[in-house]
């Protein structure tokens, strides 16, 4: 099969078009499959879905990955089949960016380990080719409905030519329909109907009373019977019997209520390898089905896990993808840092018998079992349970670290064939690494959140008189560190510092300056240095050390004044300005605005006094809270001083806990910055 030009454009009046432009994330080949599932049931096409999904998913997915352009995809169905094009818009030849670099092999199992280019595409479609525009480029590939296109179908079964009466040889003419008769290709399943009418003929040439054909298509089923003619050969009598030439896992065999005289049994045996030759077309049929829709399993298996980076969520969902589909009961086992075996997740397609599978496959249960389990975690390929588990078990391997084994029991009335093999050890590759992807997600996530800690104060002082209250809540990604910070310092004349930041940017890079910062502001304020002589030195060493990262920083000297008031010296290098909150109610911003520390050499960072009277208190935030969105809209200063004004009277610790609570409610999305809120309250009585 060659690649052509364009694709065939087929008019009419039957035609469904669908375009539609899809963005180059992770989500377009979901959306690329739903579109074409949408035209398929429009059309009446759905013999066309797993080969039509199947190719979606690789062109788009190739797309995404190598374009990383948005994509136009364009499904056009007719009465006589599909086409699909998937266009992108970067430069470049289409194996490179389009469609990735070109396998060679034509092995399909060789395929999954090396990246499928436009293999599958070619060995599936019927038509495919490619499309240059000037904006971009694409490929297109056409699915044929089976038999569209032909002028007449093939001819139909007919009376066959009957022996003599007495017996007789059947003629060359007889003989000879027998052998031309084929299945009907339009019929849904037209080997019943075709196995009736060779059955017929022969029966009737050889005069026999009745006769039956049998398959065992190895799927569990058993025997079942495909055709019958007249009445049912009974046990006991002289029945004529021929095997029928078959692979596995079919088996099967024609017989007849006929005596095998001279020409019978040569009629019978004919008739044997024509249906032999169509069961076998039908074999291979339904096997380039099955593996057809296997490739698409695993397609969005690997989908489904991808989306998972929580360690525990991923094993649960790896034996839901197997039961019932690939096996009776599944069961992932992990292996802890003493090389045991822990069961971490199971499933069983009858949920009734789950708690014994579980007490089976623990620690606990049989010495065989375990010692199977562990053998399989140590081994390369799958290695049989046995009784009473009916199954085998394949090791999860990643990155080349063994993680652990995924076990799966057969179903009752069916071993696994090669085929079902192959995917479950392909599913277990892809499990092993989607279960590694989340673990150093994980790990990653833990880092973040120590070294996050270690930025904050792990508690605030307890002063009489003076009330400390602090809210955080990180980005939505919990695996980055934010540049946010906030601290409560003593001062050397017995009156406290309150600080907050926000350093620009996030990471590790990030999280160093915002420890730099910290750190030289406990130094400079321990040795007693006046708060202008620190916003400078900190600029000088932000200047010369920050690796280009600004700070924007608020300072808040407080101390007991007259009257019960609090004394407060304030000043802001580059940070919003503070929301006072009145004792009696009421509420607005104070201060005068500085310069950020650590992008010029000389700043400004004007003093504000401000005195907090009995119940007033003074509300620090970062942007994180004022630049939290909901859709265009920004939470915004306004916001932040209006929800501010009602918590008049309330303690420091409620004020802090009700504004977290306004920000975090304002949008359905999780934060893209961190929230930091910090509440200075003179609890003068």
């Amino acid at each position: 099969m060659s690649a052509e030009a364009g694709p065939a454009m087929n008019g009419g009046s039957d035609e469904h078009v669908r375009r539609v432009r899809l963005p180059a994330d992770r989500r377009t080949p979901a959306a690329a499959r739903a579109l074409v599932r949408s035209v398929l049931a429009e059309a009446d096409l759905h013999e066309l879905l797993n080969e039509a999904l199947l190719l979606t998913t690789e062109l788009t997915t190739n797309a995404v990955e190598h374009a990383r352009t948005e994509l136009d995809i364009e499904v056009e169905a007719d009465p006589a089949g599909l086409t699909v094009t998937v266009t992108d818009f970067a430069s470049g030849p289409v194996d490179e960016l389009l469609v990735g670099v070109r396998n060679t092999t034509s092995d399909i199992t060789e395929v999954a380990e090396r990246g499928r280019g436009l293999l599958l595409v070619d060995h599936f479609a019927s038509r495919w080719g490619t499309t240059y525009l000037p904006t971009g480029k694409g490929v297109w590939f056409r699915l044929d409905r089976p038999g569209a296109g032909a002028a007449t179908r093939p001819g139909g079964v007919t009376p066959a030519t009957q022996a003599d009466a007495d017996g007789g040889t059947p003629s060359a003419a007889a003989m000879s329909e027998l052998m031309q008769t084929t299945p009907d290709a339009y019929a849904d399943d037209p080997l019943p109907e075709f196995a009736a009418g060779l059955l017929t003929r022969v029966a009737e040439m050889v005069g026999a009373a009745g006769g039956v054909v049998r398959l065992d298509r190895g799927d569990g089923q058993g025997s079942q019977v495909l055709a019958r003619y007249g009445r049912q050969p009974r046990e006991g009598n002289e029945l004529l019997r021929v095997p029928l030439a078959v692979h596995r896992p079919y088996a099967g065999e024609l017989e007849l209520d006929a005596a095998p005289s001279a020409y019978a049994r040569p009629l019978a045996v004919l008739a044997g390898e024509r249906l032999s030759l169509h069961l076998e077309n039908d074999r291979l049929r339904r096997a380039d089905v099955r593996r057809s829709a296997w490739l698409t399993f695993l397609a969005e298996a690997s989908e489904l896990l991808a989306q998972s980076l929580d360690v525990e969520l991923t094993m649960a969902l790896v034996p839901q993808l197997v039961v019932p589909r690939l096996g009776q009961w599944c069961a992932v086992h992990t292996t802890d840092e003493w090389g045991r075996l822990r069961l971490a997740a199971a499933s069983h397609a009858d949920e009734a018998l789950l708690p014994q599978l579980h007490r089976v496959l623990q620690e606990t249960g049989p010495d065989s079992i375990q010692a199977r389990l562990r053998e399989a975690s140590r081994s390369a390929a799958q290695v049989p349970l046995g009784a009473p588990m009916e199954g085998f078990a394949v090791p999860l391997i990643a990155r080349g670290q063994r993680l652990g084994t995924l076990a799966v029991g057969r179903h009752q009335r069916h071993r696994h064939d090669p085929d079902e093999v192959s995917v479950l050890e392909d599913v277990a590759r892809r499990a092993a690494l989607a279960i590694e992807n989340a673990r150093i997600h994980a790990e990653r996530r833990r880092v973040a959140q120590t070294l996050q800690q270690s930025l904050l104060p792990p508690v605030l002082p307890v002063v009489e008189g003076i009330g400390f209250a602090a809210e955080y809540v990180p980005t939505g990604d919990e695996a980055e560190v934010g540049g946010d910070f906030y601290d409560v310092v003593p001062l050397p004349d017995g009156r406290w510092l309150v600080v907050i930041g926000d350093v620009s940017g996030k990471g590790v890079q990030a999280a160093a300056v915002t420890g730099l910062v910290r750190d030289v502001i406990r130094v400079l304020v321990g040795d007693g240095k006046p708060l202008p002589e620190v916003l400078g030195r900190l600029n000088e060493t932000l200047v010369e050390r920050g690796g280009g990262r600004y700070c924007t920083l608020a300072l808040a000297a407080v101390g007991p004044g007259d009257g019960g008031q609090l004394d407060v010296s304030l000043h802001l290098a580059g940070h919003d300005r503070p929301v006072l909150l009145h004792g009696g109610g009421g509420a607005g911003f104070v201060g005068t605005g500085g310069t950020a520390l650590g992008l010029l050499d000389a700043i400004s960072t004007p003093t504000a006094e401000i005195a907090l009277k009995p119940g007033d208190a003074l509300i620090f935030y970062t942007d994180g809270v004022t630049e939290r969105r909901r859709g265009r809209e920004l939470f915004g200063t306004d916001r932040l001083r209006e929800s501010a004004a009602p918590l008049a009277g309330y303690s420091a610790d409620v004020v802090a806990a009700r504004l977290r609570a306004t920000a975090i409610a304002f949008s359905v999305e999780p934060p893209r910055d961190d929230i930091a809120v910090l509440v200075l309250r003179n609890d003068t009585l």
